[in-house]
């Protein structure tokens, strides 16, 4: 075949991909006001988010069809403010970071700045959450977690560098830190890890910083990778559609189906979602999403008039590595915690003398400690996260109570100080500085 011809083959593959891409995002797109694809009731607001959130997803399957590359990872912010999803935690820096569970890696990090963040887990995964398109990947050998490390077991030295094996099995003369990257299931089934999936939670948003992270494999196959040819860029632009697609409707189907978010779903499952209540507290399970496996979570759902709040007291018997709650719309786009205060942690909190921490949740600021801003939304998710290294002797209890916003302090205690606008401004400054550092472009 002469080059000619050769490049007019390519050429038509590659508009044939481009076709089927923008098929895939047309069926993307019809889940944002489907509800036969389990899309949220439509308002103007949620229809606005709906678009935004769909590109989020379509930014995420771009950079994952054509950066993820087993032989030579790299890590990549799996969420960040251009495409918040799976009710993220305003806490939360996600990194991801594509591996081949039978092969072996180096994990590498240093803890900069003054002060450390509140909590760090590395995990190996089997798959990436949602990447089927259904939530039946959510049943049993669906997807496995077959190691884990957090920052209670890390080892860190004098200058902050820490280092981690990541391989199907500890070697015999490996005395380090290390996390399997294959595992046997409860039904003998040998399953190896795709992902390596690094979580940084942030406690002092003032003070903290990420880490710096490397992964390398211990056996390169090549120097450097392949030039992208015709072909890889054909399967590389069919993918970024599948995945935007099947991202869609996964978590759609999760919300709706699920979580009940949309309607009263099932109340005898784990994560059912209640409307201004929360769930009991649970371990994270395939019910839950998945989500961090040191985590236990509670949530719910928040429906509100503009003269109305809730008021939420959660009491914590055994005190956590991390805890954080936080405020979401209903595509599980976390709420803008960079300009309102939508999420409060472990450090940001108030707790009252008796012990229990008492949260309002309102669309309009009522000058007391422990206020989460609603931004506008009527409905939304609220989520507690509590962060166990390992199993507690009791979980939290809470209780919750929609009352007239103007009488929020009648469920208050007495003497309950008033948090003027000025203070309020100046949380919202320390937000702002922090998610900039923490989704620095440069």
């Amino acid at each position: 075949m002469s080059a000619e011809s050769s490049t007019e083959k390519s050429q038509a593959e590659l508009q044939d991909a481009w076709g089927d891409l923008m098929a895939a995002l047309g069926r993307a797109r019809d889940a944002v006001d489907s509800r036969e694809l389990h899309a949220p009731p439509p308002t103007e607001r949620g229809l606005a988010e709906g678009y935004r959130y769909l590109l989020g997803f379509t930014f995420s399957a771009i950079e994952r069809a054509f950066g993820e590359d087993r032989d030579f990872p790299t890590f990549r912010r799996a969420i960040q403010p251009i495409d918040k999803s799976t009710i993220d935690n305003a806490d939360a820096l996600y990194l991801t970071a594509p591996i081949d569970g039978n092969r072996s890696y180096r994990l590498t990090g240093r803890m900069v700045g003054a002060k450390s963040p509140q909590y760090l887990i590395v995990e190996a995964h089997s798959s990436y959450p949602g990447d089927s398109g259904n939530v039946m990947e959510l049943m049993p050998g669906g997807r496995t977690i077959t190691g884990t490390l957090d920052t209670a077991d890390l080892t860190v030295d004098a200058d902050g560098g820490w280092e981690i094996l990541l391989a199907p099995q500890r070697p015999d003369d490996h005395a380090g830190d290390f996390v399997a990257t294959c595992a046997t299931t409860d039904d003998g089934t040998e399953v190896a890890s795709s992902y390596v999936v690094v979580r940084v939670l942030f406690h002092d948003w003032e003070h903290e910083a990420a880490p710096d992270l490397a992964l390398e494999p211990l056996d390169p196959p090549a120097p450097h990778p392949a030039p992208l040819g015709p072909d890889g860029a054909a399967d590389r632009l069919r993918r970024a559609g599948e995945l935007a697609e099947h991202q869609m409707k996964f978590w759609s189907q999760f919300y709706d189906v699920v979580l009940g978010a949309y309607g009263e779903g099932n109340p005898a499952a784990p994560a059912y979602q209640p409307r201004n209540d929360l769930n009991p507290p649970t371990n994270a399970q395939l019910a839950t999403g998945g989500g961090q496996s040191t985590n236990v979570y509670s949530g719910g759902r928040f429906v509100l008039e503009p003269d109305e709040a809730l008021v939420i007291e959660m009491t914590t018997p055994v005190e956590p590595a991390y805890k954080g709650m936080h405020l979401s719309n209903l595509w599980g786009e976390s709420l803008d915690y960079a300009h309102h205060v939508v999420s409060i942690n472990g450090h940001q909190e108030e707790q009252d003398d008796d012990g229990v921490t008492r949260y309002v949740v309102a669309h309009a600021d009522p000058g007391v400690p422990n206020w989460l801003d609603t931004t506008g939304q009527r409905e939304g998710f609220v989520t507690f996260r509590w962060t166990y290294h390992s199993p507690p002797d009791a979980l939290p209890t809470h209780r919750v109570a929609k009352v007239p916003l103007g009488e929020v302090r009648d469920h208050l205690p007495a003497g309950t100080r008033v948090v003027s606008p000025d203070e309020r401004a100046a949380q919202v400054r320390v937000r702002r500085a922090h998610v900039q550092r923490r989704y620095r472009q440069y």
